[in-house]
């Protein structure tokens, strides 16, 4: 059966008239015979309707049909001012994507927790000193609970933001706050061991609880300041329900960074300079002059017991008397020429592992965080204040690089503080019971080497 459709007017008017003509060839009849039917004009709007319905059924379906391919690629944009893409990816991306980024939030989280309570509950380790240390832990611990696992699940579905508007400006101060102190935490560290090494007699008597108490307010209440304008009105954060991004204005993206990340690293790399100064000139003092040396004063104390010897022979008791006399005062210079050297190679070896120390701390930090705060400060002055017109991956790994800071920061103070990895150590493996008993005697141990090989390394 063929339909033949024909109108002298449109669909739906009421004063027009439409006709459809069913043409039917009958078989058997004359070839030249039809029947001709006439459908009433009433009947045209539902097929309209019908045919309408198929339509969007049709659309409906290939809309919503999955995509069989495996490899990322970019989705419509989500309709923001901005024009930011959506990333989607296949069931093989998101399992390696968040089985790394679960690794990274979990090591992170362990690692500062290590931190925490081992300084916490090892009494050996409760010195003002450690304080920072537990700050910046508390600061990284921060990082990894509240703020990788919102960003982990919204780099899983492709970068859109699904948490609510409200919660945006929530995560974002967060996110703020807490990077910020842990990298203004640092910066303290650095100034903390450049005094403790050009001051070791004045500074220790000054770094008390109270002051350390003080400095930690210090960096977290300069750490909030940050996060108050975006709140308080100075500047918006980009948030229209599908994209939350930190606000972009000028003035307070040169503030931001220059106090979240510029002047804290600028100051991290006088301190390390200076250390490392202070330790090349002290290498350089122990090499030319060096220290008094054994020999010298064994020579000399056998030279004079000599003279006291043949002095004794012609003088008898008088000779014997001030011979001895002379013995027992090389005898003693002799120990506190020992003494001195021990402790210069102390001080030596204390400045030589500062720098050592500071140096990794200060590379990793800039390695892990520059290239995102590069970007972020540039990014308003090339994109505009509304939008980022940076690829969204790019952002994604370069905030990811500048997490992995927070997860590296108490591997390497345990790397460099045999008493903190003792007590990793003991309780990673259970062993709770007697771990400052354990510190005791490994100090012990290592303070016997050293009385006894003072020219071998702690």
């Amino acid at each position: 059966m063929v339909v033949v459709g024909a109108s002298n007017g449109t669909f739906g008017s009421g004063n027009m008239r439409s006709s459809f003509m069913i043409e039917d060839r009958v078989g058997g009849e004359d070839p030249g015979g039809y029947t001709n039917m006439m459908i009433s004009g009433a009947l045209a709007p539902k097929l309209l309707k019908i045919a309408q319905g198929a339509a969007e059924a049709a659309a409906a379906a290939a809309a919503t049909s999955p995509s069989t391919s495996s490899q990322p690629e970019v989705m419509e944009t989500n309709g923001t001012r901005c024009g930011e893409q959506i990333l989607s990816y296949g069931p093989v991306e998101k399992v390696l994507i968040g089985g790394v980024l679960t690794m990274l939030t979990l090591s992170t989280i362990c690692g500062n927790l290590l931190v925490v309570i081992s300084v916490c509950f090892v009494k050996k380790l409760r010195q003002p000193s450690n304080y920072l240390i537990v700050s910046l832990a508390v600061a990284d611990l921060s990082v990894a609970v509240a703020v990788m696992p919102f960003v982990s699940i919204t780099d899983l579905i492709g970068g859109q933001w699904i948490f609510g508007q409200f919660f945006c400006n929530v995560f974002i101060a967060m996110d703020v706050m807490c990077c910020t102190a842990s990298i203004m935490t640092l910066c303290v560290i650095s100034i903390d061991r450049y005094l403790g090494i050009t001051k070791p007699l004045t500074y220790p008597v000054r770094q008390n609880g109270c002051c350390m108490a003080k400095m930690i307010l210090s960096v977290w209440l300069l750490s909030a300041s940050i996060t108050l304008p975006p709140l308080f009105g100075w500047a918006q954060n980009v948030n229209d329900g599908r994209v939350c991004l930190i606000s972009q204005d000028f003035g307070y993206t040169v503030y931001s960074t220059a106090v979240a990340f510029y002047i804290p690293m600028s100051v991290m790399l006088i301190m390390y300079y200076r250390i490392y100064r202070a330790a090349k000139l002290s290498a350089a003092k122990h090499t030319i002059t060096g220290f008094p040396r054994e020999g010298e004063h064994g020579a000399g104390v056998e030279e004079e017991s000599l003279d006291c010897v043949a002095a004794a022979l012609k003088l008898q008791r008088e000779v014997e008397e001030e011979c001895s006399t002379r013995v027992s005062r090389l005898l003693k210079t002799g120990e506190h020429h020992q003494r001195r050297k021990r402790k210069n190679q102390s001080i030596f070896k204390r400045e030589q592992k500062a720098a050592a120390t500071l140096g990794i701390v200060v590379g990793a930090f800039t390695f892990c965080w520059l290239p995102f705060f590069l970007v972020s400060t540039a990014r308003p002055f090339v994109c505009g204040v509304e939008c980022s017109c940076v690829p969204l991956w790019l952002e994604r790994t370069l905030l990811w690089l500048g997490y992995a800071n927070s997860l590296i920061n108490p591997f390497i103070y345990a790397f460099f503080n045999r008493d903190l990895r003792t007590t990793y150590s003991n309780l990673l493996r259970c062993r709770y019971r007697n771990i400052n008993r354990k510190l005791s005697a490994a100090g012990m141990h290592e303070a016997l080497k050293l009385v006894e090989k003072p020219d071998t390394d702690v």
